[in-house]
């Protein structure tokens, strides 16, 4: 097997192992939470609130993260990113609000470098040919960690309508383990040099001792120079749209979707057993558009990436219609009677719903990995930590509003993203897909001019 797909491999198990503790987490935080407050009256930490601390502080430091991978590298990073996961995780055994935001803004720290360092990793790793492979491979195996954590909490969860103290320390002791059994899987990852550019490899043959002059290898001013230059161009400014709705369906998917079915009394005495099936069925989703979009991506890319992204938009769109139409506007904010627009609401439905969020974002990012370690290759640190930024930041506006809006006009900030920033990520595939043409046709053009010139001599 290739080397570099191992590595891929075995890159996707350290996340997946990692994130099925931190995803579950997720999940069933501001549930949880709920269940704590009960107990404890002057417990005062909100689900929200640390989740969008999470996403704000995670949003300020990825501007800081090209310049430290140029020290730790991509491995280095993803470690120490790693193992704020797994202390924010140890806080939910002692309770205590202030610990929960200490920690939820030490997470969002180490979110910054584990996921750039991730994006920086696949794309040192990968080519033109292998790109789709490789951000599906990584992508499918990654998102297994939706099926796991999340089946774990349906059967703890089984019958509770109050997640006592004894059920919540079994589930977080369990999910430590399997988050420093994923940090383990990073830290042993193997090393890989960065991408080189024609102009760096000429130079190495010319001078061996010039090899550090890699376009991702640069010293930490000048990589924090090119990151915000790289923001500032056309196709950036295009792209971030699209981050941001990104960034505003995973605050809704991962936070308050689940949350929300869980909060609906007329889906009956299992509504808590449904987060962790919801959970289930967002994976399902997510490693199925990995599969497909990903692993098979060199038959599904064929016609290029936005056809791809229009689907996963058009299946957002259907899912947002059937949320609206069967959980109660009020669902996001707290246990409620509240009727919805379908009486009684389905249960049925609401997990149909979980599996096309799922793999409707699968769609999207997806193809924003493979554009971003693809065309943008040369600066992957830049252009994840610019992904990352402007994802987070909506994430973060996105749990904000969360726990102040109902559930009907967060649908409405959806579709209204989701269509400007399907268009934008379009528009800028179609200039790629232009700029490749036109190189293809000056290296034909080339190359037949070499063919005249060789019949005359």
């Amino acid at each position: 097997m290739d080397r570099n797909l191992l590595n891929i491999i075995f890159l996707g198990f350290g996340f997946m192992f990692l994130f099925t503790a931190f995803q579950t987490m997720g999940n069933i935080e501001q549930t949880v939470i709920d269940s704590i407050k009960t107990d404890d009256p002057t417990f005062t930490g909100d689900g929200y609130t640390s989740l969008s601390i999470i996403y704000a502080v995670l949003s300020i430091c990825n501007w800081l993260v090209p310049s430290i991978i140029t020290k730790t590298g991509p491995r280095g990073a993803m470690v120490i990113g790693g193992t704020t996961y797994c202390l924010f995780m140890v806080s939910f055994l002692w309770p205590q609000g202030w610990l929960l935001y200490v920690c939820s803004a030490i997470l969002g720290a180490g979110a910054a470098l584990i996921w750039i360092g991730q994006g920086a990793y696949i794309a040192r790793c990968s080519n033109p040919e292998t790109i789709s492979r490789n951000t599906g491979v990584c992508w499918a195996i990654f998102q297994l960690s939706m099926f796991f954590g999340n089946l774990f909490v349906f059967f703890q969860f089984q019958g509770l309508k109050h997640i006592d103290q004894s059920t919540r320390t079994i589930v977080f002791s369990v999910l430590i383990g399997v988050a420093i059994v994923g940090l383990v899987i990073l830290a042993l990852l193997r090393y890989v040099p960065p991408v080189k550019d024609e102009a760096d490899l000429q130079n190495d043959s010319q001078d061996s001792s010039d090899s550090s002059s890699s376009s991702e290898e640069e010293n930490p001013i000048k990589a924090f120079k090119n990151a915000v230059r790289l923001f500032f161009t056309k196709d950036f400014l295009l792209l971030s749209i699209a981050f941001v709705y990104t960034g505003f369906e995973l605050s809704f998917y991962s936070g308050v979707y689940s949350t929300s079915i869980g909060f609906t009394d007329k889906l009956g005495v299992n509504a808590k057993q449904l987060v962790g099936l919801s959970g289930i069925f967002i994976g399902v989703g997510e490693v199925l558009g990995g599969v497909l979009f990903g692993i098979l991506g060199s038959k599904t890319i064929r016609y290029g990436r936005d056809p791809i992204v229009i689907s996963g938009f058009v299946i957002h769109l259907i899912s947002f219609f059937l949320i609206y139409m069967n959980l109660p506007n009020g669902a996001p904010l707290g246990n409620t009677s509240d009727l919805s627009v379908f009486d009684p609401p389905m249960a049925w439905l609401a997990i149909l719903c979980s599996f096309l969020l799922g793999f409707g974002d699968a769609c999207f990012n997806t193809q924003i990995y493979s554009m971003l370690a693809g065309s943008f290759a040369k600066n992957s640190v830049a252009a994840f930590s610019i992904f990352k930024f402007t994802q987070s930041v909506a994430a973060a506006i996105g749990f904000v509003y969360s726990s102040q809006t109902g559930l009907r006009y967060q649908i409405g900030i959806l579709v209204v993203f989701s269509i400007i920033g399907t268009f934008c990520f379009c528009l800028v595939e179609w200039a790629i897909k232009r700029k490749n043409n036109l190189n293809t046709i000056e290296t034909a053009s080339e190359t037949e001019d070499y063919k005249d010139k060789d019949m005359i001599e």
